[in-house]
């Protein structure tokens, strides 16, 4: 959003509306394996891309017809904050523990304004959809204690 890059370039999913021949794996067992990768720790997108690469699915969303972040919820997993918007919090408060120990760099102290105005404009969405609560901010000490530990 914010760099000199354009356009859309790049590969696109195949369209298909049932499952791939080779995955042997029933509905059931997919919704299981994903629910183990969440337990094991990984986030949902990581859980796509090892599902993928480790059992050859595709997508979960073929099989399933559902997708991983609503399989989760089915399960009772409670996703507080969504993962990109979880993304751009962490890489702010990086930036900020860089800029305490290097109070002059301000490249980074002007990425760290972008990175801010993209959180913002996440945040509303999200309320907007009612994914965030209506009461939510944007606090990076508080936020960094509950993400990091």
């Amino acid at each position: 959003m914010h760099a000199r890059r354009r356009g859309k370039s790049g590969s696109k999913r195949v369209y298909r509306d049932s499952p791939p021949e080779w995955v042997d794996l029933k509905p059931e067992e997919v919704e299981k394996l994903v629910l183990k990768l969440y337990n094991e720790g990984y986030e949902p997108s990581m859980i796509g891309m090892i599902l993928r690469d480790n059992y050859g699915i595709p997508s979960v969303k073929q099989i399933t017809g559902k997708k991983i972040v609503r399989i989760l919820k089915e399960h009772g997993v409670e996703i507080r904050i969504p993962e990109d918007l979880k993304a751009l919090i962490k890489k702010a408060i990086n930036l900020r523990k860089h800029l305490e120990v290097h109070k002059k760099d301000i490249h980074n102290r002007r990425g760290l304004q972008l990175i801010e105005a993209k959180i913002h404009r996440l945040s509303d969405y999200y309320k907007e959809k009612g994914v965030l609560p209506k009461d939510w901010k944007y606090d990076p000490v508080k936020l960094e204690i509950e993400l990091f530990r």
